[in-house]
């Protein structure tokens, strides 16, 4: 077993979403809280009431003294709760420490780390005490021609993937649930999106410009349920992977969608890799992003790598596979 580098017996607060996975952050808020509880973990619980919520409850929190923070809930609860460390003046990011209990739909950001979906193993990945220093981006982007920002956590995609994830959102806010709508979402947007032009730049360096169908930017590998878009990126190099789909045949595009559950995206033609730390998207007519699976705004984009700047519960697996 590998040595612990944290201490549970301090008091944490959790930020609980009752809406996430299709209200189970309600339903299953008993249990969880009763697992917590036999696993010595006292926590004093929070819960959201609507959108963005989670990033006041987590500035809340941090000026209450709390500097240890479980997120239930879903991937977007994590990117709230994230931003809301970025927000608060009483502490360095890096004092607060974040654990996670999935009751999401997708659940990609507890994938990168090891940690578990079931609630009694999750939980023992707490007690376990690993923490982990991972990188996150700072995005600039225009809303309403209102210059803004926010703070990466997993994955950011635009293009075809914003197009993708403001349907399948769109679908879950009409009360529709289950892994079908986000397929349905995938293949009616691909009969409906329509290419940009765009040009990329990397670390200041030209690297793509032309016609663009889709464009994955991660500091974690997985997204969108568990597809690999950026599959080999690492969460502490203090580099963006990139991923560039140009505009081409979509129904040979799709033939490989598989390998897109695999790792293997690179096994599609004309697919291209890039890293860097800072990335700039210039687009002649506005392209949509999504951070961490909210849609947010528009082109030009600008990401900036901020290294190590969140402190993370990660699974004792997580820690033995980078040794």
């Amino acid at each position: 077993m590998t040595p612990k580098n944290f201490d549970i017996s301090q008091r944490w607060a959790a930020i609980v979403n009752p809406v996430a996975g299709s209200g189970r952050g309600l339903t299953d808020w008993p249990q969880i809280s009763g697992l917590l509880r036999d696993e010595g973990i006292a926590v004093d619980a929070m819960f959201t009431l609507h959108k963005y919520h989670a990033t006041e409850l987590a500035v809340a929190a941090v000026r209450q003294g709390y500097r240890r923070i479980i997120v239930v809930g879903g991937d977007g609860t994590i990117h709230e709760t994230v931003n809301g460390f970025f927000i608060q003046q009483e502490c360095p990011t890096t004092d607060i420490l974040m654990a996670v209990i999935a009751v999401g739909t997708g659940n990609d950001w507890i994938r990168m780390f090891g940690i578990p979906r079931n609630y009694v193993d999750a939980i023992r990945s707490i007690r376990e005490g690993h923490a982990f220093l991972q990188d996150v981006g700072k995005v600039s982007y225009y809303e309403s021609k209102v210059h803004q920002s926010r703070y990466l956590a997993n994955v950011a995609g635009f293009g075809y993937d914003a197009a993708v994830c403001r349907g399948f959102n769109r679908l879950k806010e009409k009360g529709c649930r289950g892994k079908w709508i986000y397929l349905f979402s995938v293949f009616r947007e691909a009969l409906r999106y329509r290419t940009r032009r765009v040009r990329v730049e990397v670390d200041g360096e030209e690297v793509f410009d032309g016609k663009l169908f889709t464009g994955t930017v991660g500091i974690c590998k997985y997204t969108a349920g568990g597809l690999t878009q950026t599959p080999n990126a690492i969460a502490d190099d203090g580099l963006f992977d990139l991923t560039v789909i140009p505009a081409m045949n979509r129904v040979r595009l799709f033939s490989r969608f598989r390998v897109v559950y695999t790792g293997n995206i690179y096994d599609i033609p004309r697919v291209s890799l890039f890293r860097g730390g800072s990335i700039r998207v210039h687009a002649e007519r506005p392209v949509r992003l999504e951070i961490d699976g909210e849609i947010l705004g528009y082109s030009d984009f600008e990401f900036r790598i901020v290294e190590r700047a969140v402190r993370v519960v990660v699974s004792e697996k997580f820690i033995r596979d980078r040794a």
